[in-house]
């Protein structure tokens, strides 16, 4: 057990400083998000990524598939 107290010194520096860096890069929150506001943020890359590898055709078979499924 040679010079654990340093070490442990060490650790709770290195802590403070990624917990300061990441309130100063507005950190982690806590909390639920609308779900409207989530779907927001997440189809506009959804988007672009269906474009730009050509998964489109994939996306409408897929549909097709499961609206076939359900009777529709």
């Amino acid at each position: 057990m040679a010079d654990t107290a340093g070490r442990t010194v060490i650790h709770t520096r290195r802590r403070r400083s990624i917990r300061a860096a990441a309130d100063a890069f507005g950190g982690p929150r806590t909390g639920t998000r609308h779900p409207l506001v989530a779907a927001a943020m997440v189809l506009p890359m959804a988007i672009l990524l269906t474009i730009t590898f050509g998964g489109w055709d994939a996306v409408v078979t897929q549909a097709s598939s499961v609206a076939g499924m359900l009777g529709r």
